[in-house]
């Protein structure tokens, strides 16, 4: 099996690269979903296959039906590019084939998760004393981050819920601003807690909760409680008032979580930190590496204050498992899985390529490209920017002097335009009932040549769609 590693590793090397090397003409798939399927329509054969020639086949395959997301013109969702130093480590990690699971059986593993969890800590500034469970995305570090405020919040009410299950115990009262992220509506499903069994609190024109609806819901709750906070609206990208809300919650007892999967690494940067004062303050703390710091998939980060809370959590215990002792770190002890692949090596190569400066600057990049298609769209008659572009999130409307529906379909249109012509990828959203274009920055590419770039094939795709072309 060894035999021709070096070979297919390298032409692997050469596919990727040319991959990533070639300007794209258009930032969207040739084949939609069926049309790749069809081209996949086979019986699998009896026989094995030179792995040249599956390799050769699943590029074959696989490149006409996926997306530019590494681009610098991808503004659909707010995605990362996979930068080449992370790619880079994300290869070996699959090459060394190492079960991230407990320091024994893999040191390498255990200990560079242990030292890139504290220069996150220290970047984002964060309790020193907080652990780290590196998990795939923002989805799974807000169920693991809200599977620790359950088990805490129940604990001190004198229930087991590792133990005990819910069956029985204390209702827990979870309270959540009216525009959190649907991921952490998710989290409290699968955690038991209902998604619809919340107290939701109104927010204000940029999605923020309001202080005054957030005190009054957090006085009338009785028992354990859970108050989950945003770092970053997904449309706007708006911060919760964090200062003001933590220590009302404090004061009843609440553990307070922060949905930060892309919005907390504005503590990142001396410009942008000003936007979330009292974040700090939070007792845990979701975000995602393959988002601003540009980390392969799957890459996020359950940030808990209180170790011994995370662990109690997730901790898989065996008697054939290892048990870490005094000074030592199981990465499963701080994640729901215990095989799972090596995370710590893209996270570790990507800060030590860029240091603090460079994530600094990343952050300050993206939120400056957002500000300059901003100020170019505003001075078009008819487009409207419908948020404080405070960070790397813009919506805009279209049509704004039309009806409301005319002005829905324009806009509408003029994002099916782009999507089709494929110049720049944009994705559309509703937000306060109307429908609207969100512009993600989040790719280390994207500069200011771009930006313009990408304000110019909006305002052209919105003309054509004006006058009916």
């Amino acid at each position: 099996m060894a035999e021709g590693i070096d070979t297919l590793f390298a032409e692997a090397a050469r596919l990727a690269a040319g991959f990533r090397q070639t300007e794209p003409r258009l930032h969207r798939p040739h084949l939609q979903y069926q049309e790749c399927l069809a081209t996949l329509a086979e019986n699998l054969q009896e026989e094995t296959l030179a792995m040249e020639d599956v390799l050769r086949h699943l590029v074959e395959k696989a490149e006409p039906g996926l997306h530019r997301m590494t681009g610098p013109s991808f503004f659909g969702w707010v995605i990362g590019g996979s930068h080449p130093m992370g790619v880079t480590a994300d290869f070996l990690t699959s090459a060394w084939g190492q079960n991230a699971g407990n320091h024994t059986a893999s040191p390498a593993a255990a200990s560079f998760e242990k030292v890139a969890a504290t220069w996150l800590l220290d970047v984002l500034g964060l309790p020193a004393q907080s652990s780290v469970g590196f998990v795939t995305g923002a989805t799974v570090a807000n169920f693991t981050c809200l599977a620790a405020a359950r088990g805490e919040v129940l604990r001190r009410a004198g229930w087991n819920v590792d133990a005990d299950g819910l069956f029985g115990a204390p209702p827990i009262t979870i309270v959540i601003g009216d525009d959190a992220h649907t991921t952490v509506f998710s989290a409290l499903q699968f955690l038991g807690l209902g998604h619809d069994r919340v107290v939701r609190v109104a927010t204000d024109p940029q999605g923020r909760i309001l202080a005054r609806p957030f005190e009054d819901a957090v006085n009338k709750a009785g028992g354990p409680m859970i108050a989950i906070l945003q770092a970053g609206q997904l449309n706007t990208g708006a911060f919760d008032p964090f200062a003001e809300l933590v220590p009302v919650a404090r004061s009843r007892g609440a553990w307070v979580h922060v949905d930060g999967a892309f919005g907390l690494w504005a503590k990142a940067s001396p410009s942008t930190r000003h936007l979330c004062p009292g974040l700090e303050l939070a007792d845990s703390w979701a975000t995602d590496g393959h988002k601003w710091l540009q980390t392969p998939y799957d890459s996020g980060y359950a940030i808990v204050r209180d170790e011994v809370a995370h662990r109690r959590a997730m901790t898989i215990a065996a008697s054939y498992l290892p048990i870490a002792t005094e000074g030592e770190r199981d990465p499963s002890h701080y994640v729901p899985e215990l095989s799972r692949r090596a995370r710590g090596f893209a996270t570790w190569a990507m800060m030590k390529h860029l240091g603090r400066t460079g994530i600094a600057r990343l952050v300050e990049g993206c939120c400056a490209s957002a500000r300059i298609i901003a100020e170019h769209l505003s001075h078009e008659p008819g487009v409207e920017i419908l948020n404080e572009v405070d960070l790397n999130q813009l919506i805009c409307r279209f049509g704004s002097d039309l009806s409301t529906n005319d002005a829905d379909e324009v806009t509408r249109r003029t994002i099916t335009r782009l999507q089709r012509e494929g110049t720049i990828f944009v994705t559309g959203a509703r937000w306060r009932g109307l429908d609207v274009m969100r512009i993600s920055v989040c790719n280390y590419q994207t500069d200011a040549n771009t930006a313009m770039l990408a304000a110019k094939a909006v305002l052209a795709a919105f003309r054509k769609e004006r006058l009916g072309n």
